[in-house]
This record gives C-alpha cells, structure tokens and sequence, in this order.
C-alpha cells in the first residue's frame, strides 16, 4: 500500500488502514445467535456447539478437581519454571495498576473518598483450538486476583485430542492459581454462559467477562455488554511495526510471521519511510514463511486483506498511520525508539527497540497480552487489574458542612425544576417532623 505524496486527514487515514471487516461483521451475526442459544437453552445448546465447533460430545462441562490436580501432577518441570516466572512478573506488573484510596477534604467536615471497589465474581476465558494459551491463564486470572476478585470462573474449549478435556497444561495453571471452578466450554457460547450462568452446571453469573480468542468471541463480548461488563474486545490478533531506515529486516519478518502464526484472520502490518526496508522485509517473509510450522496459516494471514506493508513519507506520517490504526501490538524499530515512543500515542502495548518484541510481552514482559484489536486501543486499554475495579466516591458531609452549601443546593434544585431535592436539604435544619 502506497501512500506516499498523500496529504491524508484523519478520516482518510482510517479509512486506509487494512482490516478485514467483512469477517468480523459475519462473526456478530453468528455471535447473536451462538449467544441466544445458550442464554435461553443453557446446558443443552452448550453441548450442541462442543459436538458442532469442537468435534466433542458426552464430555464433563464442569471440570472435576481431579482433573486439575493430575493436570499439575504431570507438568514438565522446565515449563512448570516458566509459569512460576511468568506468574511471578505479571503479579508484580499489575500490582502497580490497583490504586490507593483517596480521601479530598473539599471543606471542613465535608469529605469525598475515591476507593477501588472490586468486582465479586469474574469470569475469564481462555482460548484453544489452533494453540494452548496457558499463558492467558496467568493474563486473566492474575490481574482479577491482584484486584481482590473473590469469585472466579475459567472457561478453555474442550479438546477432542484430549477426550473431551480442558488441555492439560490450562488446566494446570488453573491449579497453580488456586481456581478450581473450570468449564470446558468455548468460543462464543462461553461467553454467554458466563453472562448468564447454567444453572445445571452450577454456573453462576458473574460480572466482568474478560479474555482473548477470535472474532466470534469479541463478538460475543458485544453481544453481552450491559449484562456484564468485558474488557476491550481482544479478538484475531494484530501486530504492526513502523521501521526506519536503521531496522534489522529479518527480526522485522520474524516478528510479523509470529503473530500471523496465531491465526488465518491474524493481522501483521509494516509501515515505513524506507523503500529498502519494504523490500528487504518482504525478501525474508518469503525466505522464512515457508519454513515454519504453521506455513499454510501464515501464508494465509499475510495475504489477506487485514495485512500489508504501507510505504509513507516520513516518520511523521508512520506515527499518524499508527495512531489511525490504533494496533493491538505496536512494535517501533526505528532510530531513538524510546524518544518515537511519545508520538504514538494509540497502540495496546507498545514494544520499544529491536530487543523488545511481542514474543517477549506474550509471555515474561510482566506486562498483559489481553489487549483490544480492531482499532479499540484508540479508546480502550488492554487487561489489567484495573479491569476488575470499579472507582466509587464515598460522600461524607456533617451537619455544618452541608449547611454552608444548602442554600446554593436549592437554587440550583428551583432552576432545574426540582422543588423536592432542595426541600430534602432544608428538612435537615428545620425543626420538628414535616408531617406533622
């Protein structure tokens, strides 16, 4: 994609990026009734999905505990270490995110509280299919319970190559975390047995719903917003890399093909002032794409319309390209990355310098891989322990404090036309019960 010698406004950049928007609009409609199915028929159409999505039937929907505890029993040791180590950074990452209570005194006696309220229960989701995500394990479920969330629920599709089950190494990251409520349940009916809760499975609604997977489950998420809240929706992931003249094509190429491995509908997206660098990316994709693992889905994701490589002018431009794509993953490979940094401004996380790719993020950065795609970082922000928090302002004024202010309050009630919150002001400093 050329948009060289283009002077384009805002409106015009967004219009340019690359997604394929037909897919996720065909993933609402499915959602719509994937999710109606559930909330109305429960178990029955859990079931009728699992056979119908995931090539299973007859399996325990409700994971028993015995599962899980053989599920940590048989973990490798070198991947039992990395989870310790992962779990271990993004507890400390998200610790950050939970604010301390605040206390304003606006006047003598008159006090506001901020304080960060907890959700009670939450449910997260972890996806499966094409890949094992027990690294979303820790994404979700570490963040709820930096947070204080009491009550969690987790949800894995179950796995035919497992006869049915959660995939084991989920599984045992559930137990290393102390959740023990698991569903083998997927996609977009999860979502909605969530929300909704399945009373013959003991599935209780929760509150917040959180978690990646494709399309049809961040289309899920919309579909039951209001019921329960979501986090951004995280659907097919996207990477994209503004590179200058400086950048290291073959890192670059590396870094695209890994995103793109996730998933046909996967977004990877190179932007550059550099004619050299487009070239010298494209040469390694084409050396590389071949020889890894899941070549056919790379090659797929890289040819769709949601991809591309995007010459511009300068680097002015790439930061404006960037910030009207609004990327799930922003990695900067350019001169003084951590001075760019401040002009891009919309991404889900930001990947700064050649030794900070999104591999890093998805695992050990600390930081959190649930992140919004489809251009929601430019209003959205990825999971955190902030998710799980609801800011509340506890008022607290005595009787001379509202006194100072009760005359103002019912001039301003009489100017709306609201007699009555003036009088529930006056009725505190006037003697004697008004209803006698």
């Amino acid at each position: 994609m050329d948009l060289r010698g283009q002077n384009l406004t805002p409106a015009e950049l967004l219009a340019a990026v690359p997604r394929a928007s037909a897919a996720r609009a065909a993933a609402l409609d499915a959602a719509e009734e994937i999710v109606a199915a559930v909330h109305t028929e429960g178990e029955s159409a859990l079931r009728e999905q699992a056979e119908r999505f995931d090539g299973v039937s007859g399996h325990e929907i409700r994971v028993p505990r015995s599962h899980i505890e053989e599920a940590v029993a048989g973990l490798d040791p070198d991947v039992r270490a990395a989870l310790d180590e992962s779990i271990a950074r993004v507890r400390e990452g998200s610790a950050a995110q939970v604010p301390a209570p605040r206390a304003t005194e606006i006047a003598p006696g008159a006090r506001v509280t901020q304080r960060w309220q907890p959700v009670g229960r939450a449910g997260v989701y972890v996806p499966g299919g094409k890949a094992v995500y027990p690294s979303s394990v820790i994404m979700n479920v570490v963040p709820a319970q930096v947070a204080g969330v009491a009550s969690l629920a987790l949800c894995s599709p179950p796995r035919a190559d497992c006869g049915g089950r959660v995939h084991p190494t989920i599984l045992a990251v559930a137990g290393l975390l102390g959740v023990d409520e698991v569903y083998a349940m997927g996609g977009a009916g999860a979502i909605g047995a969530l929300a909704y809760g399945v009373a013959s499975l003991g599935l209780d609604p929760v509150d917040v719903v959180t978690g990646p997977g494709n399309n049809f489950v961040a289309a899920a998420k919309r579909v039951v917003a209001g019921a329960v809240g979501t986090d951004a929706e995280a659907g097919a992931t996207e990477i994209l890399i503004a590179a200058d003249d400086t950048a290291d094509a073959a890192l670059i190429a590396y870094d695209l093909i890994s995103q793109a491995e996730h998933d046909e509908q996967a977004s990877a997206v190179l932007v550059t002032d550099s004619t050299d660098v487009a070239a010298r990316v494209q040469t390694q994709i084409e050396a590389l794409q071949p020889r890894t693992r899941h070549a056919a889905r790379v090659a797929e994701a890289l040819a769709g319309p949601q991809s591309a490589i995007v010459l511009v002018d300068d680097a002015d431009t790439m930061a404006r390209f960037s910030n009207a794509y609004g990327p799930e993953h922003l990695e900067l490979h350019v001169a003084g990355a951590r001075d760019a940094a401040a002009s891009y401004t919309n991404a889900g996380a930001l990947f700064v310098g050649s030794f900070t790719p999104v591999s890093l993020g998805d695992y050990m950065a600390g930081s959190n891989h649930v992140l919004p795609t489809g251009g929601q970082s430019r209003y959205a922000s990825g999971l955190g322990a902030y998710t799980f928090l609801r800011p509340q302002q506890v008022v607290e004024y005595d009787r001379d404090a509202l006194g100072v202010v009760a005359d103002r309050i019912v001039a301003l009630a009489d100017a709306e036309s609201l007699p009555a919150h003036g009088e529930a002001v006056s009725a505190r400093f006037t003697k004697g019960d008004a209803l006698n």
